[in-house]
């Protein structure tokens, strides 16, 4: 299934594709929100590795206006904060449509909640 979590990872891997690859960008999906066991541990361990203004980004272009466009800082990040990122990396899932690179306009379908990744041979 494609989380947002899943999704601040992807990037585009066409042959000469290297520029402006990241993040994909979603196009006609269809979201569910789906209730995952909250983990505070894992959150606070899993934030440095966000690429804080892709995940901001993409989830306002699935409607969700929740996070700030800035992270806190370590120190102040707290429970509510967590729940919050919680929901967007976790809770929002992508079920159908498709992801395209901003550079080189590859699309990836999605379909069943599962992005097709795999490049064709002369795209390697």
């Amino acid at each position: 299934m494609v989380r947002l979590i899943t999704h601040n990872l992807l990037a585009c891997h066409v042959r000469g594709c290297t520029a402006n690859n990241f993040p994909l960008v979603f196009r006609d999906v269809q979201i569910e929100l789906k209730e995952a066991e909250f983990n505070e541990q894992f959150l606070r361990n899993f934030m440095p590795k966000i690429e804080w203004r892709a995940l901001v980004d993409t989830a306002k272009s699935l409607n969700d206006q929740s996070l700030p466009d800035q992270p806190p800082e370590r120190e102040n990040v707290n429970e509510e904060f967590l729940k919050t990122l919680h929901h967007v990396l976790l809770e929002i899932h992508v079920e159908e449509g498709a992801m395209a690179c901003p550079n080189c306009g590859h699309v990836y379908p999605i379909s069943n909640g599962i992005p097709n990744m795999l490049l064709q041979e002369h795209e390697l």
